[in-house]
């Protein structure tokens, strides 16, 4: 596509973040926004799809919408990939995979139209070049996304590459690590802005700190790795590092930001340590081991959010029965001005942390289903108006 073509895309994120994703996605540029269950579709150019690629905290990839047609049967989707013009979008020489998802596909076997899809596209090459791309399951270049409902076949070509929640400055991981671009729409239901302080209590790997610090820097979270649309043919190299130095002319220098993390565990806290070392963050987060029971609020008001563990175990959901009265005792105690957020799985949290819910908002951790649960910290009595549905 030329620069100034504009292209249909849709652009998946984690469910439950669809609109600020699509809030996100029209500050970049884009337009014809729509969100819906699982991401949003939009229009743009090149500009817009390597902005988004660059700039979005929340999207989990960029996909360019190729066609959509009706089927019937197997050979209706072999014949329509096949009549699709794959050398004009990328060389032969590139290894290729194909992704397919469906809902309420009427056709038995989705592994067999994935290979149908894969053979239309090397068949296609074959009889345009003479030869066929490789096949690599673990490492393509070119990654292409098909998606089938009841009556109709969409295929799209991926222009991101490996998702874009891998930021590409990750060293360490933790114990059931948050997802990067969740925990950046999480930070944006909050309503949390650089400057006001913020708190991850429960901090394991460190995720909310690095994205919010990466906020507040304005550091753009693709600014460290590459993309899948430099592997395409019609890649304007020129509009690409025209829009990096954009991005990095914008970088604030690094200094010490109003972003505080503790963990009960040093080996946990050694994780985010190494995370904010390999995100070129180092000295602006502040971090400390201690008990969440424990430490009182760095300032006077501010933003707490976390992720605390979910207690799969039988002997774990008994430590935390235990554990979340006094937690929110805690809180009330010693964080009165601050609005405070936590993610969890776990449905009878309200019950437990005895607690007024100001707010529930459904979210998912990959297919964990969970709720955002924003706590409002008033001095003296917490009895309020009932929870709001989000």
């Amino acid at each position: 596509m030329s620069p100034q073509a504009n292209a249909k895309l849709f652009a998946p994120c984690p469910r439950g973040l669809e609109n600020p994703l699509a809030a996100e996605l029209v500050a970049l540029g884009a337009s014809a926004v729509q969100a819906g269950a699982g991401g949003v579709a939009f229009e743009g150019d090149l500009r817009v799809i390597y902005r988004a690629n660059l700039e979005s905290r929340i999207a989990t990839r960029v996909l360019l919408r190729l066609f959509t047609t009706a089927y019937r049967n197997e050979e209706d989707i072999y014949r329509a990939a096949y009549d699709f013009d794959w050398p004009q979008r990328f060389d032969v020489a590139r290894s290729i995979r194909v992704y397919l998802t469906a809902q309420r596909c009427p056709l038995k076997s989705l592994d067999f139209l994935t290979l149908r899809i894969k053979d239309a596209v090397c068949d296609r090459f074959r009889s345009a070049v003479g030869s066929r791309p490789n096949v690599d399951t673990r490492a393509p270049e070119v990654r292409i996304h098909a998606f089938l409902d009841a009556t109709q076949f969409t295929l799209y070509l991926d222009t991101t590459g490996e998702p874009l929640f891998k930021r590409g400055a990750r060293a360490a991981q933790g114990e059931a690590p948050l997802k990067e671009n969740l925990a950046a729409g999480i930070l944006r239901l909050t309503g949390w802005q650089p400057g006001v302080a913020l708190l991850d209590p429960m901090c394991g790997g460190g995720t909310f700190l690095i994205e919010a610090a990466q906020i507040a820097l304005d550091i753009a979270p693709g600014s460290a790795r590459s993309f899948g649309f430099e592997k395409l043919k019609h890649f304007d190299a020129a509009l690409w590092r025209e829009l990096r130095a954009a991005a990095e002319a914008r970088r604030k220098p690094l200094a010490p930001l109003p972003i505080y993390g503790s963990d009960l565990y040093g080996d946990t806290l050694k994780f985010a340590q190494a995370n904010l070392a390999a995100a070129g963050l180092e000295g602006t987060v502040q971090l400390k081991q201690a008990n969440a029971l424990e430490i009182s609020a760095p300032a006077e008001a501010g933003v707490l959010v976390t992720n605390p563990p979910y207690g799969e175990r039988m002997g774990e959901q008994q430590e935390l029965a235990a554990f979340y009265p006094k937690f929110g005792d805690a809180l009330k105690q010693k964080f009165a001005g601050w609005n405070c957020y936590i993610l969890s799985a776990d449905m009878s949290l309200p019950k437990l942390i005895k607690l007024q819910v100001s707010k529930r908002t459904p979210l998912f951790n990959g297919a964990l289903e969970c709720r955002l649960f924003e706590y409002k910290i008033v001095a003296g009595s917490m009895r309020g108006p009932k929870p709001t549905q989000a």
